[in-house]
């Protein structure tokens, strides 16, 4: 893991993963004991429009979490180690290669956030922020786990006409973002959200206007 070489526009996500706390991040923070240790590569690059994201959405005949854009990633394998130590990274670039078909060579690990939780799944998640240095071709490697892999500027996740309040049927609301033909929300949008706050990055929107979430979600 390493910040050298990094963009400029890089360091206040990179300051952010080096100060913020698990309770700036999210109210779910992960049990003393239990939960299925897991990884996500939140990966940056440099596109047409400026810094971008990586993101994929997952199959919609998927059991859980169908049709729902996330960041590439999944629980953590024996062979990637401790998840205390090295285990996540190991994790994060093994899934992201696995779903997208990126090269992790291509990757630079600078940061790791506070291991997060998800209560509906159990997963305990380790978000890993990554520089993609040499940009490789993706693409879903499994149809029946990845709809698709695309990439969505940072200029669109901080425009405010993108962004609206997700609203599930049982009551609970989080951030969301309305971006190439995608409604992100969840986990990965609260991620997305709380790193736009923390590096600077964010614009005043308008959290009053909300998007319902349809009973499977």
């Amino acid at each position: 893991m390493s910040t050298e070489g990094l963009p400029e526009w890089l360091d206040p996500v990179v300051r952010a993963a080096q100060t913020v706390e698990p309770h700036q991040l999210s109210r779910f923070l992960p049990p003393e004991n239990g939960g299925r240790q897991s990884a996500v590569l939140v990966l940056f690059g440099q596109g047409a429009r400026g810094p971008e994201l990586l993101l994929m959405e997952r199959a919609g005949t998927l059991r859980s979490h169908a049709g729902q854009p996330s960041f590439p990633g999944g629980a953590l394998d024996p062979e990637d180690g401790d998840p205390e130590g090295s285990g996540p990274v190991r994790a994060a670039l093994r899934e992201a290669q696995e779903e997208t078909g990126l090269d992790p060579a291509g990757v630079q690990v600078f940061g790791v956030l506070p291991r997060l939780y998800i209560p509906v799944s159990g997963f305990v998640v380790t978000p890993v922020l990554g520089w993609w240095r040499e940009p490789s071709p993706v693409g879903a490697v499994d149809q029946a786990e990845t709809a698709r892999v695309f990439t969505v500027p940072v200029a669109d996740l901080t425009d405010p006409a993108h962004r609206v309040t997700a609203r599930h049927p049982l009551g609970h609301t989080g951030p969301a973002f309305r971006v190439e033909s995608a409604l992100v929300w969840g986990f990965t949008a609260g991620v997305i959200d709380r790193l736009l706050h923390f590096a600077g990055w964010e614009i005043p929107w308008d959290r009053t206007k909300q998007v319902p979430l349809d009973r499977s979600a």
